[in-house]
């Protein structure tokens, strides 16, 4: 971030929770990043088909780059096939990439914690990369169920709690709203 915007050192901050926010909430800091001209990346685990945040992203911020790795249908755990291992695999290696390269000033990886818990990424993977980001580095992690190991390396954890659901009177997800 550039000195107008804060800490220098860059900080991993958590969106986690059973609540609904946490996408929309790193989304909301990516937002603030680039009000101050910084480039940000953000990598969407378990989310192929199209939303919301991918279309805004290509036709109002240019600044933000979104690559999406999952299956266009959702997955349960216990319930994967080799592709979603995969897709996982190819877009930590990208995050990877983005968090080294020099390039970005945060790197989001959107439901990392979910495909952590799916074992579609290992734990062991992500502590290393969080140890070892560049010092000037915004790193997001999302998802529900982050490990106590990722909050205990966070500087920033927040935990969305779900008090109230649409979904629990049978509404089903809108366009524009849930994704």
């Amino acid at each position: 971030m550039t000195k107008e915007a804060g800490n220098s050192n860059g900080l991993v901050f958590v969106h986690t929770g059973n609540g609904k926010g946490k996408t929309t909430a790193a989304l909301g800091l990516a937002l603030r990043a680039l009000g101050y001209g910084e480039k940000i990346f953000m990598v969407q685990f378990m989310k192929g088909r199209d939303y919301g945040e991918a279309r805004a992203a290509a036709k109002y911020l240019p600044g933000l780059t979104l690559y999406k790795c999952g299956r266009e249908s959702f997955i349960r755990k216990g319930d994967l096939s080799p592709i979603d291992i995969e897709l996982a695999q190819k877009g930590f290696a990208v995050a990877k990439e983005a968090v080294f390269s020099g390039k970005y000033n945060m790197v989001i990886l959107d439901e990392i914690n979910v495909a952590i818990d799916f074992q579609l990424i290992p734990l062991s993977a992500v502590l290393e990369l969080i140890k070892n980001k560049p010092e000037g580095l915004y790193l997001g992690l999302t998802g529900r169920g982050a490990a106590p190991e990722i909050i205990e390396l966070a500087d920033l954890v927040t935990e969305m709690r779900e008090i109230k659901h649409p979904f629990s009177k049978g509404i089903p997800a809108s366009e524009g709203f849930e994704y």
